[in-house]
């Protein structure tokens, strides 16, 4: 009962972390012409940023209570 009490909250929390993930200081800071992989830094730091939320998001979800 208490896991999906938290539940809201933590989804809630996590969103916010989204909006600051995704507004500008923090993509400024990813922005220089390096590369990573290959990859320009920006999308490199967009797409493990977005795969992180996801993750958290479904680790949130469906998380089990012994």
């Amino acid at each position: 009962m208490q896991g999906s009490i938290l539940r809201g909250p933590r989804l809630v929390a996590l969103f916010l972390a989204g909006c600051l993930l995704f507004n500008y200081p923090v993509l400024a800071l990813f922005d220089r012409p390096a590369e990573l992989f290959g990859l320009p830094l920006l999308f490199v730091y967009l797409f493990a940023a977005w795969f992180g939320l996801i993750v958290l998001m479904a680790w949130i979800i469906e998380r089990r209570r012994d």
